[in-house]
């Protein structure tokens, strides 16, 4: 077999040319980067670091996107990558067929699931490529399993505001962020949203049990109003992450299955960032007390080294879909990459990192650090409403007023404009979407010195922000 010939190295602008004249980028303001253009990460080292283009080191606070948990560099993933690709680079599996690599993670995935969240009982494990068709996946289990069962009206779903579940057609629609649905016809009909469990502006002073019981009962008028026989499922992160890193009271999920019990809802926990340890256990739905029926996972199953996803489907679905077979045939779903040998072995690398480093319980002393640097910096600041979050993950809300809280005009981009003059000084944060929010979600083997530099970074960008706002005649504090 001959060698790949070798490409003559392209310097940056030659990149950059390139990308305004090819790329289409996710998320991105599309004239704006047509006209300038991308900044461009190159390398990463080990650990929370990355360089651009321009020589310029980074501390990734983000951990990509909420999902480089083992951090970067890792020799023992590209290993397990070209051995895995060596021995089998492909194989699907469609009718029946297996590899072994699929086989072992599932396995493992079922083990993990059991030990941590006995209580919802789950069974096999469905692979998919990402997040978004893994929650696709769940609605579509979701409405087979209630044809399966003789209730064909059940199909609804219940989302929450702010929620984030993906950007297919279907999950673009869960998603309860304005941004998702602009243009594109979305929600679909069957799709209904309730209040986010976000103190700040839904239930500002209030106890738990009061916040609780206000939020039950706008679940309760809803499927009132749209009838129970006609709602499926119910779909739910541990933690809200894009849309704010919202922490949901005490007694929350408690509440939420009581309702959905009650009324034949099923639950799906979508563990897409939370999953892994990012919250101080193997799985949100442990730490927050959830029994869900459906569970989603992607990002922190692979540290994003390579694309997959799951879903896990408790013993009580998975035997209706069983017994659906004998009249509905074989089961009609499934991708080309479902299973993929590759992936799978990833997956089982990065687990054998986290296990092998106690990475789980290393997320939840990190994050006790987090959240105290976070405090200890920003708590004072006028320009800071809320800070929020568990274990390794956080979330920093802006606002022009604290009491009662009063938003910034969002056209001043507040938290936009801080993540800018953080990445200024070599942190980089994110803003979220429809908040003036900016999060934290660094790789778990993140040191104590690093998470002093990002809240350091996070002030001294919060100062530099106010300033401009002063001068600019904003009001605020």
């Amino acid at each position: 077999m001959s060698a790949i010939p070798n490409r003559t190295p392209l310097t940056h602008d030659d990149l950059s040319a390139m990308d305004r004249r090819a790329l289409f980028h996710p998320f991105t303001a599309l004239g704006d980067h047509e006209r300038d253009g991308p900044p461009m990460i190159v390398r990463s080292g080990e650990g929370v670091r990355l360089t651009d283009a321009d020589g310029k080191r980074y501390i990734d606070a983000m951990a990509g996107l909420w999902c480089v948990n083992i951090g970067y560099g890792r020799e023992a993933m590209a290993e397990a990558l070209a051995d895995q690709a060596r021995k089998l680079c492909y194989f699907h599996a469609f009718t029946s067929n297996a590899s072994e690599a699929p086989i072992v993670l599932a396995d493992r995935l079922i083990g993990m699931a059991r030990e941590s969240i006995p209580q919802a009982d789950m069974s096999k494990v469905f692979f998919g490529n990402s997040g978004s068709d893994a929650n696709d996946t769940q609605v579509k289990l979701v409405w087979y399993y209630n044809n399966a069962r003789g209730k064909p009206q059940k199909k609804k779903i219940i989302a929450r505001r702010r929620g984030y579940h993906g950007v297919t057609i279907m999950s673009a629609g869960m998603t309860g962020l304005p941004g998702l649905h602009a243009g594109f016809d979305l929600p679909l009909p069957f799709v209904k949203h309730v209040k986010a469990p976000h103190r700040l502006w839904e239930g500002c002073g209030l106890s738990d049990a009061d916040f609780v019981s206000l939020l039950m009962d706008d679940l309760e008028a809803l499927i009132a109003k749209e009838g129970a026989d006609t709602i499926g499922a119910m779909i739910a992160e541990p933690i809200m992450g894009a849309g704010g890193v919202i922490v949901p009271p005490d007694g929350y999920y408690q509440a939420l299955q009581e309702v959905l019990d009650r009324h034949d809802i099923l639950l799906i926990a979508d563990e897409v960032v939370c999953g892994f340890g990012r919250l101080g256990a193997m799985f949100g739905a442990e730490v927050l007390g959830m029994k869900p029926d459906l569970m989603t996972l992607a990002k922190g199953i692979t540290s994003a080294y390579v694309p997959l996803s799951a879903c896990l489907v408790s013993e009580k679905v998975w035997r209706t879909l069983v017994e659906a077979g004998a009249t509905l045939g074989a089961f009609g779903h499934g991708y080309t990459y479902t299973a993929h040998p590759v992936a799978a072995a990833a997956a089982l690398a990065n687990l054998d990192i986290i296990e092998a480093e106690s990475l789980v319980d290393q997320a939840a002393a990190r994050g006790a650090h987090l959240h105290a640097r976070l405090r200890a910096a920003l708590g004072d600041h006028p320009l800071v409403g809320e800070i929020r979050g568990q274990s390794l993950i956080a979330g920093v809300e802006f606002v022009a007023r604290r009491d009662p809280p009063e938003a910034f005009d969002p056209a001043l981009k507040v938290a936009p404009r801080i993540v800018k003059a953080m990445l200024a000084r070599g942190v980089i944060s994110r803003a979220l979407p429809s908040s003036d929010t900016i999060a934290f979600s660094p790789p778990f083997i993140v040191s104590e010195a690093e998470i002093d530099e990002m809240a350091t970074a996070a002030r001294d960008a919060a100062d530099e922000v106010a300033g401009a706002l002063k001068a600019e005649g904003v009001a605020f504090g």
